[in-house]
């Protein structure tokens, strides 16, 4: 495990690999202050010459929970 931390604008700006997350071949937990984004990367083995671009998805998931608005009405 690698952690590096500095001091930004009065907080702590902390960066770790190698901890969790260990199936993808690269992730980076960031934390800034209350706030913590893991940040994760995987790619092809294979490297195909036909394709003169890379293509890139990004996945979003926000936590309703996470702000503190639980929906109701389920039951």
């Amino acid at each position: 495990m690698i952690k590096k931390s500095i001091q930004v604008g009065g907080r702590e700006l902390s960066i770790e690999t190698g901890r969790i997350a260990k199936q993808a071949a690269g992730a980076v937990l960031v934390q800034y202050g209350e706030t913590v984004v893991l940040v994760t990367a995987q790619a092809d083995t294979k490297e195909d010459v036909t394709k003169d671009f890379l293509p890139l998805t990004v996945e979003y998931r926000e936590k309703f929970y996470a702000a503190g608005k639980i929906p109701g009405g389920f039951f």
